[in-house]
């Protein structure tokens, strides 16, 4: 039974798609197969006697204290009003051109994606509170709801990301049994800063084309992005600049903490916990319902990610102890075209299992599988966290099954078809498609700014 990782591997993508939980399924699933391996003897049930020590090393991982406040910034941010205020008074302000409300609601999204890193929560937000504003302007259904479902999507790449302080953690770790397989006895390891400074340059590539196509599509068709009519009450630079400087030296103050060293990323995300909280305060929309909401939030999410963490620590020794880790290693080292058949490879598979999975379970189930024979056959861990986030995104926004496609389904009703959305997303597909390219053939857009900074 050489090929029973693989097996075990498709039988966990099988029992998700009938609809069971995520945690329980891959913990589920591996037990199953480590009974199956022990009674045939094709397996060592003394690989579980780690898992109590894998349980705990989850329990203190300092980074991973981080997830709860980073939760709790986004959905504080999310329920205080402040992305509706900002878009109320961005729209005033660039509505007069056409198109102008689109690229509000792209600039008002990329500071929310920032905010709470979570792609459901930028995306419903967004939702309901864009949408309407968009046809009601006489917008085409197709270009409101690409560019909603689009910008919600930026939560992957554009730090700081929930998805990239994981990856962060994932790699790092692969990073290390990388180098011990190629005979390097004090690893190198990657930080989340690295990855959050890898990320800003390929992620303001994608806001910048995103704003582009919208003036090119409003100057070839203005009927699709028409001007918003104008009042009294248009908004005024200064008062923009007003609603824009919280949330932004919010996030500057997070980001910048993290990216200068000056704080640890659980350090800053109390920070933006914290900042979040005194944002709500003065903005008039903070009480107690409102704390309990976001507490009750942060404690669901919470549980989840940390579940399946759980769920992928057992079935990654599991997997380990069928040789898994071998057999992928072996079977990209063959595979043709080398590194760069293997790359293409691992990232059609995430691209597909965007689909099925969220980008937690990917990034506990499937990284930890190929990224150390990927990274010993000489990647660069910060490129490849890179390509992965915005393959996840790409997939996340793919119909009919990306996750952004519904949420924005399930808080648009009946004021716009699922074809409308199909068709508004596909050429934002297209645009993160060749900035994916460009990404893969010129890897420095990921790597240089790390380098100049920490090196």
């Amino acid at each position: 039974m050489e090929f029973m990782p693989f097996i075990m591997f498709i039988a966990v993508c099988a029992v998700l798609m009938l609809g069971y939980p995520v945690a329980f399924t891959l913990s589920g699933v591996a037990l199953m197969f480590a009974l199956l391996g022990t009674v045939t003897g094709q397996f060592d049930g003394a690989f579980l006697e780690a898992l109590p020590n894998r349980l705990f090393g989850i329990m203190s991982n300092q980074l991973l204290i981080a997830v709860p406040l980073f939760v709790f910034m986004g959905i504080m941010l999310e329920k205080s009003k402040i992305a509706e205020n900002l878009l109320k008074t961005m729209g005033g302000l660039f509505g007069s051109m056409r198109g102008g409300l689109a690229i509000s609601v792209i600039l008002v999204g990329m500071l929310l994606a920032a905010s709470t890193g979570i792609i459901g929560a930028t995306v419903v937000t967004m939702g309901v509170i864009t949408l309407p504003t968009m046809l009601k302007n006489n917008y085409s259904p197709a270009l409101a709801t690409g560019t909603i479902c689009a910008t919600g999507t930026l939560g992957q790449i554009i730090p700081p990301s929930m998805a990239l302080i994981l990856l962060a953690d994932v790699l790092s770790s692969a990073y290390q049994q990388a180098q011990l397989k190629m005979g390097i006895f004090s690893p190198e390891t990657i930080s989340v800063a690295d990855l959050f400074m890898g990320a800003l340059i390929p992620g303001l590539i994608l806001v910048a084309a995103y704003i582009i196509y919208v003036l090119v599509l409003a100057w070839l068709k203005p009927e699709t992005a028409p001007a918003m009519a104008q009042t009294d009450d248009n908004a005024s630079w200064m008062q923009a600049i007003k609603q824009m400087a919280p949330p932004l030296l919010l996030i500057i103050a997070v980001l910048g903490s993290i990216l200068s060293g000056i704080a640890t990323p659980t350090e800053a995300a109390g920070v933006g916990a914290i900042g979040a909280t005194l944002l709500a305060f003065l903005n008039n929309s903070l009480s107690m319902k409102q704390l309990k909401e976001t507490m009750d939030g942060t404690l669901n999410v919470s549980a989840m990610v940390f579940m399946i963490f759980f769920g992928a620590a057992v079935f990654s020794l599991v997997f380990r102890g069928y040789g898994g880790d071998e057999l992928v290693e072996g079977f990209f080292q063959d595979m043709p075209g080398g590194v760069i058949g293997a790359t293409i490879v691992v990232m059609v598979v995430i691209f597909f299992l965007g689909f099925i999975l969220d980008f937690i379970e990917i990034t506990f189930v499937v990284v930890p599988i190929v990224a150390p024979a990927l990274l010993a056959m000489g990647l660069d861990p910060v490129w490849l966290g890179i390509m992965i986030a915005i393959n996840l995104q790409t997939s996340f926004l793919t119909p009919p099954f990306g996750f952004a496609l519904f949420y924005l389904r399930g808080v648009a009703g009946d004021a716009v078809k699922s074809l409308d959305i199909y068709k508004g997303v596909m050429p934002f597909i297209v645009i993160q498609l060749l900035v994916l390219i460009l990404l893969a053939c010129i890897p420095e857009l990921a790597t240089w700014l790390p380098d100049q900074i920490y090196n």
